[in-house]
């Protein structure tokens, strides 16, 4: 196997960003690679968003309980849990100038080994978590729903740390549907990872 090399870094002013046009297709995850910001970014269709500034102590420790609880149910099986920064590429072609699409979710689970290689996942994951901040764009999220229901991601949780409470998107004929409103002191399934079950106590829980 080809080594992966990392390529020379630029250094960038996010704000002289030139925004995708008809004249200007947008960027790819081969331009991603060089870019060295300050800020952490996702590329959306070819447009780049500035991620939520540094994380909120609740968002983190939301990140922990899920990621330490997922990977204790998935210990010895095939699916894998990531926490971000793990960069996740949407496309039909793994090429780096072809991908025009890179988010970075704050828990991935991949059950496709087929889809992992040094840089993080080439595809779409089976089930993807993303915690709000409320740095988060309406554009942002609404640009990342239709990403991940494009690409045939799973199930979707949407987790509001503040509220305690979450939301789960499952795909059903190539769409989204949403379930209820899940809140604190209640127990989710999911219908991905067969016989999981999350109490979401355990998830807001500060202790």
């Amino acid at each position: 196997m080809k080594p992966y090399r990392i390529p020379q870094k630029e250094n960038i002013d996010l704000d002289t960003f030139q925004e995708p046009n008809d004249s200007f297709a947008g960027y790819t995850y081969a331009d991603y690679l060089k870019w060295d910001f300050e800020e952490i970014v996702e590329l959306i269709k070819g447009k780049v968003f500035k991620k939520a500034a540094a994380p909120s102590r609740k968002h983190q420790e939301v990140s922990l309980n899920l990621s330490r609880i997922l990977g204790n149910f998935l210990l010895g099986q095939k699916c894998k849990v990531y926490a971000a920064p793990f960069d996740v590429r949407f496309s039909r072609n793994s090429e780096d100038r072809k991908v025009d699409s890179v988010v970075q979710p704050d828990i991935s689970v991949i059950c496709d080994p087929s889809k992992l290689d040094d840089k993080g996942c080439i595809g779409a994951p089976d089930l993807i978590m993303e915690i709000l901040s409320p740095g988060n764009s309406r554009v942002e999220l609404q640009n990342k729903y239709e990403l991940y229901e494009e690409f045939g991601v799973r199930e979707y949780w949407v987790i509001y740390p503040i509220e305690c409470s979450l939301l789960i998107y499952s795909l059903i004929n190539g769409k989204y549907q949403p379930s209820r409103l899940f809140t604190s002191g209640q127990k989710v399934k999911s219908f991905v990872l067969s016989g999981f079950e999350l109490d979401l106590e355990e998830v807001f829980s500060e202790d």
